[in-house]
């Protein structure tokens, strides 16, 4: 081990480099509630991507495993290390390159995080529309799982955002794929094949971001249902209308009242709107003009009384930016409240409520308690997992992600599959298909040292 951290020294700086003692709790696991932390042999932090080319093919060439950290909020446990294995940590490599104002792209290091990236933004009124729910989130993890979130249902998510990369493989040669355009067909697409393997492939030095003009005007409006098959119901309704909402959210009684009770949010209900309500959904609209907004908002509140609302309620800016920020801290929520897992399948967003539905059925047939809350626009479904028997919790969510799957959707929409996921992933998906991903890991990594045990053992 002492060879080993000072070969890594002598490539970094010693001061760049832990080991033992000197090794921080953070980077022994990722936010994910199933996989325990892990120390490694050393935690590395390089400063370029001539470092990371170095210290890759020392790996390599010592067989060490690799796992890259950014600022660790996954939820899969993908950036949970081996315990002969080292960290990579990005945490030095955070310098936003380039704006490029004239075609709409920034340049960035993958330690780079989402809220710094919209602070450089804002004063150019330029935007960056992926944010997955943690704002302190770093580019090149986002880039890693394939991050969503809210905004997905109008910009997509990481994939559609990103151009190019500049990536270094296991044997320390350094690539780049993609880039500054829009379009192309020229041979495989490397950039995303890259996106959403979660460190197994390469590691990320640089990304190639696209951007979108700052629009000025936004409106949140929140429609109480009876129940929660009225509100996916509603959801193909909305995006069918044109009206392009931000934010298609909802949010089912046990989360909402949940969320007041952790966070105080006061959202003036009144009691007997309250009472009656077992879902919700939430609508952000955005508009450059404020007329144009005016008028969306008229025709979604007439749209959602037709299908069923109970009440329309325009929220007020601080309200609304509570709500949001609350929907998006709803892991920490279920987190603080005991959850055993949280997992985010996706199913296409006409069959959430047969989903839904089956979900319920699961939670009493197991006696366990499912709490949830997702994104209707694009079918993803957040669930909060309270079910505290390993074994029965087990045979839950494998039903759960199969029931998933049967409709025509996937274990995971944006979390990844990491090592939290890869039991069911193996169970569940085509033995063909997990091959083909064998051999493909195989080419860009055959020695198996980029986070062996993420995806598949």
């Amino acid at each position: 081990m002492s060879d080993l951290v000072e070969a890594l020294s002598q490539i970094v700086g010693v001061e760049h480099v832990s080991a033992a003692d000197a090794i921080n709790d953070d980077d022994t696991h990722d936010e994910c509630l199933t996989v325990d932390p892990v120390v490694p042999l050393a935690v590395v932090r390089p400063g370029s991507t001539d470092e990371v080319a170095e210290l890759l093919r020392l790996a390599d060439a010592r067989g060490v495993p690799v796992t890259a950290r950014g600022s660790g909020t996954g939820l899969s446990g993908a950036a949970v290390p081996l315990v002969d294995g080292i960290v990579v940590s990005f945490e030095r490599m955070n310098q936003i390159l380039e704006i490029d104002t004239e075609n709409h792209l920034a340049v960035v290091q993958p330690g780079v995080r989402l809220n710094e990236l919209d602070e450089a933004l804002a004063p150019l009124g330029l935007s960056y529309p992926v944010y997955p729910g943690e704002y302190s989130a770093s580019l090149g993890g986002n880039v890693s799982t394939n991050a969503g979130g809210m905004r997905a249902v109008k910009y997509g998510v990481t994939r559609h955002q990103v151009l190019g990369l500049e990536v270094v493989l296991p044997g320390g040669e350094v690539l780049r794929t993609g880039g500054r355009f829009v379009k192309s067909t020229t041979g495989y697409d490397l950039t995303q094949l890259i996106i959403g393997s979660e460190g197994t492939l390469a590691l990320v030095t640089e990304v190639v971001l696209k951007l979108y003009p700052r629009v000025q005007h936004q409106a949140t409006v929140l429609a109480p249902f009876s129940t929660l098959d009225e509100v996916t119901a509603a959801v193909p309704r909305i995006v069918d209308s044109g009206i392009g909402p931000l934010i298609l959210e909802y949010i089912d009684l046990l989360t909402m009242s949940a969320t007041a009770s952790f966070t105080g949010l006061e959202l003036g209900i009144p009691q007997t709107i309250q009472d009656t309500a077992l879902a919700y959904l939430v609508v952000m609209l955005e508009n450059a003009h404020e007329d144009r907004l005016e008028a969306d908002i008229a025709a979604l509140a007439e749209q959602l009384a037709e299908l069923g609302a109970l009440d329309v309620y325009v929220l007020p800016p601080s309200a609304a930016d509570q709500l949001i920020d609350a929907r998006e801290k709803a892991f920490w929520m279920a987190k603080a409240n005991g959850a055993n897992d949280i997992v985010d399948i996706v199913v296409p967003r006409a069959q959430i409520p047969v989903f839904m539905n089956r979900v319920s059925a699961l939670a009493n047939e197991y006696d366990a308690w499912i709490a949830g809350c997702g994104h209707a626009g694009d079918g993803n479904v957040h669930l909060g997992v309270f079910c505290g028997d390993d074994d029965k919790r087990g045979r839950l969510l494998h039903e759960l992600f199969e029931s998933g799957m049967q409709l025509g959707g996937a274990i995971s929409a944006e979390h990844g599959i990491g090592g939290a996921k890869k039991q069911y992933f193996m169970e569940l998906e085509d033995p063909t298909k997990i091959e083909l991903m064998r051999r493909i890991k195989a080419a860009f990594d055959p020695r198996g040292i980029m986070n062996p045990g993420t995806i598949f053992d």
